[in-house]
């Protein structure tokens, strides 16, 4: 499912309109990007939790030289599903 497939769904079972859903997307997107780019949290009961994660420095490998390289440390987003979606997408 594609964003344009998930705005004709919300907007169908919340009775807006495209340009609605679409905007409404949009913004709980664009939300969710900036609490974790601010190193905060976002927690969604029974959906999942969106954070921002430390990558350590590591060795790698230049795939045509075959060269070691050091890849510097950096921030990762993550996220983790909750119990619901899990239970959803695997039910026991």
């Amino acid at each position: 499912m594609n964003k344009g497939e998930l705005v004709d769904v919300v907007a169908d079972k919340a009775s807006v309109t495209k340009k609605q859903a679409d905007a409404v997307i949009t913004a709980a997107l664009e939300a969710i990007m900036e609490a974790v780019a601010d190193d905060q949290k976002v927690t969604l009961v029974g959906f999942g939790s969106f954070e921002a994660r430390e990558r350590k420095a590591r060795e790698g490998r230049n795939p045509k030289t075959g060269d070691k390289m050091e890849i510097p440390a950096t921030k990762v987003p993550a996220f983790s599903a909750g119990k619901l979606f899990k239970e959803k997408v695997a039910p026991e």
